[in-house]
């Protein structure tokens, strides 16, 4: 089969690899239907996060069940499932605690498990599932080929845009301004109108990603960053300030963005993966009450709820993909992003 490996910074490459097999009666075999690059993917592209020797890379996708082992019971052959960007048992005490990131026995695609055995990277043909009860979450039948990009946004960008929304806060009549325009921030803009928000401010510079980011319910853009964008946001919100504030770029400066942002008292939910990026400074925070809330998102617990909507039209967050290429050609698929030249990349197998 092929997959998607990254050697070196700039050098991703399809290759042949072997065929997953089962390893543990818990595991899956998954025939991948689509997959994609992710926003955090590109910090070993760029060289941020070292790579010391070639590894499989990816960590979202969905696919049809060909294999299971005999402890499986959730899921069976034939099925689809959406497989979240983590792997997880929910069952232990933290997953049903709804913080699934940090399953007691669970891990991560393109990794070691706790007993050395290696678990695939998701940009492949197929895909080994440890623990697929609680790992793989089955649609109600085949799905039509159209929802496809949507289902996939459940593995990661939709439920970690809903993470933030969450975290923040976000409620009926809430005001909300969205720091981050790449595929979580525009699924946050699409979650925070979900929740209920009367006035949803987008932070984007890019026209068509404005374009989506007013089709998923923002209601202002503001292209100003720093100071500037600040005064904006304040400007909007009578001087004072939004509610709720959705950090979604995981930098200093966008932390910074959001914590100066939001109302004195108003809350900021943060996913943006913090690579090298900020640190609170409890000082200003401490001076207008303004909190902050969020982490690595949990969407295994959020994709039964989110599914629903999905499947009958109401959410359509698949619009974030904007460009669709097959696996053989996952070294564009980077370029691309890292280029800003596509906001999220679908790939086919």
């Amino acid at each position: 089969m092929r997959a998607t490996v990254i050697h070196a910074p700039h050098d991703i490459r399809s290759e042949e690899v072997p065929d997953p097999t089962l390893v543990k009666p818990t595991d899956a075999i998954v025939r991948v239907s689509a997959a994609c690059v992710c926003g955090s993917d590109l910090w070993p592209y760029r060289g941020v996060t070292p790579t010391t020797k070639p590894r499989r890379i990816g960590h979202e996708f969905v696919g049809i069940v060909e294999q299971v082992g005999d402890e499986v019971t959730a899921v069976k052959p034939g099925d689809f499932v959406i497989a979240p960007f983590y792997w997880c048992d929910m069952t232990c005490i933290n997953c049903r605690h709804g913080v699934s990131t940090s399953c007691l026995h669970g891990g991560w695609w393109g990794a070691p498990d706790r007993n050395g055995d290696f678990v695939d990277g998701a940009q492949g043909e197929i895909v080994r599932v440890p623990l697929a009860d609680g790992t793989l979450v089955a649609t109600p039948g085949m799905p039509a080929p159209d929802l496809i990009p949507s289902l996939l946004t459940l593995a990661d960008v939709m439920g970690t845009g809903h993470h933030a929304a969450v975290s923040a806060g976000v409620g009926a009549g809430s005001t909300v301004v969205v720091v981050g325009d790449g595929a979580v921030g525009l699924c946050a803009v699409l979650a925070a109108k979900r929740l209920g928000a009367s006035r949803i401010v987008a932070m984007s510079r890019h026209a068509d990603r404005q374009a989506i980011a007013r089709e998923f319910g923002a209601t202002d853009i503001v292209e100003e960053r720093g100071a500037e964008g600040i005064k904006q946001i304040k400007e909007l919100f009578d001087g004072v300030g939004p509610d709720c504030v959705l950090e979604c770029v995981g930098t200093a400066e966008s932390m910074d963005q959001a914590l100066r942002s939001a109302r004195p008292g108003g809350m900021v939910g943060y996913v943006g993966v913090p690579n090298g990026g900020a640190e609170l400074p409890i000082q200003t925070m401490f001076g207008t009450n303004v909190g902050a809330n969020g982490g690595v998102a949990p969407v295994r617990n959020y994709i039964e709820e989110l599914l629903p909507e999905v499947l009958d039209g109401t959410l359509n967050p698949g619009r974030v993909f904007d460009l669709e290429l097959p696996l053989s050609e996952a070294a564009e698929a980077y370029a691309a992003m890292d280029e800003r030249r596509a906001t999220k990349v679908l790939l086919r197998p």
